[in-house]
């Protein structure tokens, strides 16, 4: 992404609007809500010729799981952008989207009560 002097004369993010709406086809909302800022994603195939090299730069940063602001920041793209790019990905089955807080299931969390009585026993020691 180039750099250019904001009216003030301070070098500033290029954020052409033409490239932007170029880089979504002209959507503004991403297909889905599969993916907030701490999603995780992972490739599941390398860049295949005639992506865009957004998408195959996603692809090659996502070999190993890296959040969506990551990624956003790592292109120098708004995350809004990043999203649409990234549901584009996902409907073609080259990403995975995982959310951290869902790898755990509830069922796989000790029970609350068997973790009070630990801590009360601490307390007591």
């Amino acid at each position: 992404m180039t750099r250019r002097p904001d009216r003030e004369g301070r070098e500033g993010r290029d954020e052409d609007p033409d490239r932007l709406y170029t880089l979504t086809g002209g959507r503004s909302r991403p297909a889905s809500d599969a993916f907030d800022l701490v999603t995780l994603v992972v490739a599941e195939c390398d860049p295949a010729p005639g992506m865009s090299s957004e998408h195959s730069l996603v692809l090659r940063i996502c070999q190993r799981p890296t959040a969506v602001v990551e990624l956003a920041a790592d292109l120098g793209l708004p995350v809004g952008i990043m999203r649409i790019l990234l549901c584009d990905l996902l409907d073609t089955g080259r990403i995975t989207a995982r959310h951290p807080r869902t790898a755990r299931k509830a069922a796989q969390l000790p029970d609350p009560a068997i973790l009070e009585q630990v801590l009360v026993g601490l307390r007591n020691l």
